[in-house]
């Protein structure tokens, strides 16, 4: 990437130039330091005055979500509202790669001139959400759209940390038998603010009422949240299909995000998940000075040498690398 103008691009990304919007996020998920340093220089310059309602979206595969989303973001951009998705794909172990077929996936929705589709690869991180998607919201609340949904990877204990970087958390379900309920994991069931039952149509939808009504069972069962008013959190089912029950669910949006506001929640819970990603990028600068340093590398491949052979375990081999850094402190 050439050298940039910052002062221009956040003037070109504040005034919702989409090609700028991409290139800014471009720049905020490269991973080069000359690209890091413009990245944060235009963070700073477009500030925190514009926000917008963040949901974030996970759900099972093959449930639907592309199609949800889609009609979903179809809906807003009819009632006049502009509608970013961040869609992370999972990317390979292996090679690093990523399919970012997402657009092909929301073909109407990618040429609403009131919407924007970025798929971003996972990178392999935990949590189903590339590692700068909370930057890359904070653009797009720049670029003043109003609400931006974080499509994350899968559903898994892991997934918890999009909790941190949305206002609302939508879990997509399909119809299924009894003991789709075990297959959910608690922590998942315990962040959902909504549950949406997707597919509730034609053949599937008393399937998908029953399943609905055992969800809206487990989760009268759980501990009440501080941060949700009477009726939440709640199952509802949707089908992106007929575009059926998806009006209904954005009015519970609305209103558990009203509710939220008024009671200082909002405010609150923003100024948590700042706290959170804030040590965050402390822990993640520690890791990548300790693998930069020539002497701590050096440490651990010996370490690591031992540990592979059996003469030491891995946790008196950690103990021994991290030993001279603690004396270096004192």
């Amino acid at each position: 990437m050439k050298t940039l103008d910052i002062a221009a691009l956040a003037e070109r990304v504040r005034a919702g130039d989409r090609r700028a919007l991409a290139r800014a996020i471009t720049l905020v998920e490269s991973g080069r330091a000359d690209h890091r340093a413009d990245a944060l220089a235009l963070l700073e310059a477009l500030g925190t005055d514009r926000q917008a309602l963040r949901i974030g979206l996970s759900g099972t595969p093959g449930v639907g979500k592309s199609t949800f989303i889609e009609r979903f973001g179809l809906m807003l951009t009819g009632q006049g509202l502009r509608v970013a998705v961040l869609a992370v794909d999972p990317s390979s172990a292996r090679s690093g790669g990523s399919i970012l077929g997402d657009k092909t996936r929301m073909e109407q929705l990618a040429r609403d001139p009131n919407a924007f589709i970025r798929p971003s690869p996972s990178q392999t991180q935990l949590g189903g959400v590339a590692r700068r998607s909370r930057e890359a919201v904070a653009l797009c609340e720049a670029a003043g759209f109003d609400v931006v949904l974080i499509e994350t990877v899968g559903v898994g204990q892991s997934e918890t940390v999009v909790a941190q970087m949305a206002d609302l958390f939508v879990l997509l379900l399909a119809p299924a038998g009894g003991d789709e309920l075990q297959g959910v994991k608690r922590g998942i069931m315990e962040m959902a603010d909504l549950i949406l039952v997707n597919k509730a149509d034609g053949a599937l939808k008393e399937q998908a009422l029953r399943t609905c009504a055992d969800y809206a069972g487990a989760l009268r069962l759980l501990r009440k949240r501080e941060q949700d008013p009477d009726g939440f959190p709640k199952a509802l089912t949707v089908s992106a299909l007929e575009d059926t029950g998806l009006e209904a669910a954005w009015a519970d949006m609305q209103a558990l995000a009203d509710w939220r506001k008024d009671q200082g929640i909002w405010a609150a819970t923003r100024k948590a998940q700042a706290s959170y990603w804030f040590a965050e990028d402390v822990r993640q600068g520690l890791l990548r000075w300790l693998q930069d340093d020539a002497d701590t590398k050096a440490r651990m491949q010996a370490a690591e040498a031992q540990v592979r052979d059996g003469t030491l375990s891995p946790a008196a081999a950690a103990a021994a690398v991290l030993a001279p850094l603690r004396g270096a402190k004192g």
